[in-house]
């Protein structure tokens, strides 16, 4: 019997090079070894004496008091494992630990979603008064608030009235789109295409409904084009800088400390990125295509979530979810370029691959047939269960 073994190849060490430096990037400028040396017995005491507080400590009288507990205690010993057993991704400031937690809501996301994929609408709601009893009584912004509402009138006035928290919330969120991307080109396009899809669903979600020149002028050009400029101007500034870190034990000054501290919450380093090349590859094009769709099917479901589900802007279900999905973004873009345009990388990140899931999942409510039914007014609800208090609604599936 002859047995084949392959010898290993060059090649093969240049890849699992090219996936670590995007899966599990190691720090190289270690300032404080205390921070950076496992300390997983110390880790495993608190969580047992932890464990055991809790157990000993509880009050079999209060049984719903109990269950959030029980739910909180769940998660934070799933991110201890996090920190311990997942990798590291393709940052390491501030600290490597945080991206491991991170990555660790990402998933717990993730499965979140796929248990509500087997509640019903009634089931969902019920969830939904338990983590919040005052969303009995929420409602959308559309039902009291009025859109694209005497588009001719333009005064002084009316156009200052329209620089609010959401304009502020535009430009904040390009400036960091940008950040993310960097690419005048990627973000022009996802920018104008947005509008586009804003004016596709405004049938479906009122608040998409917008005057011309609130769209084109406030929108576009300056609440998008500022935060897209500031943003492109940042990462300009970071590529031009020589990044040279000096350990905190060779700095003697006290300031001179505090502003290497402060400076730990900055980039290591800052990578030039070029995603069209005029010899991209057909599968690079497509890659940046559905990059673009994907990114605009995450804004979307936004929108979609808290028009379902019935809950504002302000509520901490909306920003909370946008905050997560904000930060699980940053090293999805950094693996996902990395795999599009690097041909030694032959392998998806994990957190790029997590998020797809999620992508996915969540997109799974605005494309299924039986998910939602819906009217030119408005929604039904999910899983072919129609909610009571929402006269509005039809029962003709529109996906």
């Amino acid at each position: 019997m002859c047995v084949c073994t392959r010898a290993p190849q060059k090649d093969d060490a240049n890849y699992r090079l090219h996936f670590r430096m995007i899966n599990e990037q190691q720090v190289n400028d270690i300032c404080i070894d205390f921070f950076y040396k496992p300390h997983t017995i110390t880790l495993l005491t608190v969580t047992v004496l932890s464990l055991m507080y809790f157990v000993f400590t509880r009050d079999d009288e209060h049984s719903d008091n109990n269950l959030r507990v029980g739910l909180l205690v769940v998660v934070s010993f799933f991110l201890v494992i996090s920190v311990l057993a997942f990798p590291n991704g393709p940052f390491t400031r501030p600290h490597p630990a945080i991206w491991r937690v991170v990555f660790g809501l990402s998933v717990l996301y993730f499965l979140f979603l796929v248990f509500l994929l087997f509640l019903n609408w009634d089931q969902v709601k019920i969830l939904m008064y338990w983590l919040d009893p005052n969303l009995r009584y929420a409602t959308r912004e559309a039902d009291v608030m009025e859109y694209a509402v005497n588009c001719t009138v333009i005064t002084w006035e009316r156009i200052v009235s329209h620089f609010d928290i959401f304009a502020f919330g535009h430009f904040a969120g390009w400036a960091m789109k940008a950040l993310l991307i960097r690419s005048y080109g990627l973000c022009w396009t996802i920018s104008i295409t947005w509008e586009f899809t804003e004016l596709f669903f405004m049938h479906l979600l009122p608040n998409f409904a917008e005057c011309w020149w609130d769209q084109v002028i406030l929108d576009i050009l300056l609440c998008n084009g500022v935060g897209i400029w500031l943003g492109m101007t940042v990462c300009r500034s970071l590529e031009m800088r020589t990044y040279r870190w000096a350990s905190i034990k060779e700095i003697h000054t006290t300031t001179g400390k505090i502003k290497r501290a402060v400076l730990q919450f900055t980039p290591a380093s800052w990578t030039y990125v070029r995603w069209f090349d005029p010899k991209s590859s057909f599968q690079r094009l497509a890659g940046i295509y559905l990059f673009m769709i994907l990114w605009q099917l995450t804004e979307l479901n936004t929108f979609f979530l808290k028009h379902i589900f019935v809950f504002q802007a302000s509520h901490p279900l909306s920003w909370c979810r946008i905050l997560l999905v904000g930060v699980i973004t940053a090293p999805t873009v950094r693996q996902y370029y990395a795999y599009l345009t690097d041909t030694q990388c032959k392998r998806v990140g994990t957190q790029c691959w997590v998020f797809g899931l999620v992508g996915f999942r969540t997109g799974v409510d605005l494309i299924s047939p039986g998910l939602l039914q819906c009217t030119t007014d408005g929604f039904t609800g999910i899983h072919n269960q129609t909610p009571p208090d929402d006269p509005k609604c039809g029962s003709t599936p529109h996906f």
